[in-house]
């Protein structure tokens, strides 16, 4: 299902979903161009979650909107992404002039039975980040499904935590504009945190800190979607400070934003 604006009491979470996601409503509370909503509902055992979906609007840029979705939360046990896009919001509220012309949608938790539980997987003990596009029956991934079809994003950007790296690093699927924005998105982030510059990185190789392969089923946008939107992985070592982790996430959003519009400004020109 999807809907409008709702109040925080519509999702029926455990503390720790409200704990991520109380930061947001307050801020959607105060700030007009930040709104809350339900993506999608679902059961689980004898209780019904949810997965909401905050839209931030930046000033008018005169052209059409760069619409971007960022997502958290896919792992259950990866708390600092969804932290990190709760002090985006509000990074930007305070200075909503590095959100011009974009029309952002945040999903700081995207799997919540997990993350209420502190694991990886679901419920059902399905690592949902190996779900998409092969015709899962995991209600989480259909929702968000839904959510890339009916949006048909500009650039995704999922953000991760890896336990078994002690720095920085990120996914580009092997293409070039994700590279391009990646790179300073690191160069960014490792003011706070230092890159992982080892040659081989979560099982794939990898050069500066960055890996072209990825696992299968990954969130990602429609197959059939053209033209792709960029599509970027970061990740942060979960074993360093959460705070630092945090910042360092912010960052590293906030230079990737900066930089496609860039982009899109260089594109208009030619």
């Amino acid at each position: 299902m999807s809907g409008g604006t709702v109040h925080p009491g519509a999702f029926p979470n455990g503390r720790r979903l409200r704990a991520l996601v109380d930061p947001l409503f307050e801020l959607a509370r105060g700030y007009s161009g930040l709104t809350a909503a339900v993506a999608g509902c679902f059961s689980s055992g004898e209780r019904t979650f949810t997965l909401p979906r905050f839209r931030f609007v930046g000033p008018d840029a005169g052209h059409e909107p760069i619409r971007i979705g960022l997502f958290a939360g896919l792992h259950g046990d990866e708390w600092a992404g969804c932290a990190a896009l709760a002090a985006l919001a509000a990074s930007l509220a305070a200075g909503p002039g590095r959100a011009a012309g974009y029309e952002l949608f945040l999903y700081p938790y995207c799997n919540p039975t997990g993350c209420e539980a502190g694991t990886r997987e679901n419920a059902a003990g399905r690592d949902l980040n190996r779900e998409f596009w092969r015709d899962s029956d995991q209600p989480e991934v259909r929702i968000l499904e839904t959510e890339l079809r009916e949006r048909r994003f500009d650039g995704l950007i999922t953000l991760h935590a890896d336990d078994t790296s002690d720095g920085l690093y990120g996914y580009t699927h092997g293409r070039v504009l994700n590279e391009s924005l990646l790179k300073p998105a690191l160069r960014a982030a490792e003011k706070i945190l230092p890159c992982d510059r080892r040659d081989v990185i979560d099982g794939f190789s990898a050069s500066e800190s960055v890996i072209c392969d990825c696992f299968q089923g990954i969130l990602s946008a429609p197959p059939e979607q053209r033209p792709q939107p960029f599509d970027l992985i970061f990740e942060t070592p979960a074993k360093a400070a959460f705070e630092r982790q945090v910042c360092a996430a912010v960052a590293a959003l906030e230079a990737i934003l900066a930089d496609y519009r860039g982009f899109i400004a260089y594109g208009q020109n030619i």
